[in-house]
C-alpha cells in the first residue's frame, strides 16, 4: 500500500514538474507578446501620427466634448493610450503629457500622465526580464553596461537619479535594471517617484 502511494506520489510530482515546464516558456514570452500587439495594433491603425501638438490643437473642441460625456473614461483611455505609447516605444510621450494637462488640468493631468508612463515603463520591464532581454541587451550596447553598474550598491537611489536627470534615453533605463536584476516593486516606485517632476512641469 506504501509503495502504491509512493508511486502515486512521484506520478503527481512528475505531472506538476511538466505542466510548469509547459508554463514557464508562455510566462516569459506572454509580456513580448503583448508589447508586440500594442505596437502593432498602434502602428495599423495610424495613432502614431495623431500624437502631435497640431492634431491634438485640431481635435481639441471634441476631445473636449468626449471628456464632458464621460470623464471616468476618458480619463481611462488617456492613461491606456499613454502606457501603451511608452511601452511600444511610439513617440509622442511629451505631446500626451502637454494634451493631458490641457484636458483635464495640470493636476488630473499630471497624476494621469505619470500612471500612463508608469504603467508603461512596467511593460517594458517584464519584456526585458522574459526570454527576449538578451536580443534587447544586445540592441542597446555597451551604454547598458555602464547604467547597469550604477544599480549595484543603491538600486532605488540610482533609479530615483535616472529618472529626474535623463542622461539615458527612456528606453534604456526602463531596460537596465530588467536586467540588472532589480526587483520588480523598487523600480515600479522609483519610476512612479522619478518621473513626477518633470511630467508636472510639463502638465
Amino acid at each position: 500500500m506504501d509503495e502504491a502511494e509512493s508511486n502515486m506520489q512521484r506520478e503527481a510530482e512528475a505531472g506538476t514538474m511538466a505542466n510548469g515546464s509547459r508554463a514557464t516558456p508562455l510566462k516569459r514570452w506572454l509580456p513580448l507578446a503583448v508589447l508586440a500587439g500594442l505596437a502593432a495594433l498602434a502602428f495599423a491603425m495610424g495613432w502614431h501620427k495623431a500624437l502631435t501638438l497640431e492634431a491634438i490643437a485640431a481635435n481639441r473642441e471634441r476631445l473636449e466634448a468626449a471628456i464632458e460625456a464621460n470623464r471616468l473614461l476618458a480619463l481611462a483611455a488617456y492613461v491606456v493610450i499613454y502606457g501603451a505609447a511608452v511601452a511600444a516605444s511610439i513617440p509622442g510621450a511629451l505631446v500626451l503629457t502637454l494634451a493631458g494637462g490641457l484636458l483635464f488640468g495640470w493636476l488630473v493631468g499630471g497624476l494621469a500622465a505619470v500612471a500612463g508612463a508608469t504603467v508603461g515603463a512596467t511593460l517594458v520591464f517584464l519584456v526585458a526580464r522574459s526570454a527576449f532581454g538578451d536580443a534587447l541587451a544586445a540592441m542597446a550596447g555597451p551604454a547598458l553596461a555602464r547604467i547597469q553598474e550604477g544599480f549595484r550598491d543603491n538600486a532605488l537611489a540610482y533609479l530615483l537619479f535616472l529618472r529626474l536627470v535623463p542622461v539615458f534615453p527612456f528606453f534604456l533605463v526602463n531596460l537596465a535594471p530588467a536586467l540588472a536584476g532589480v526587483p520588480l516593486p523598487t523600480y515600479v516606485l522609483g519610476t512612479f517617484l522619478g518621473i513626477i517632476p518633470a511630467t508636472f512641469a510639463f502638465a
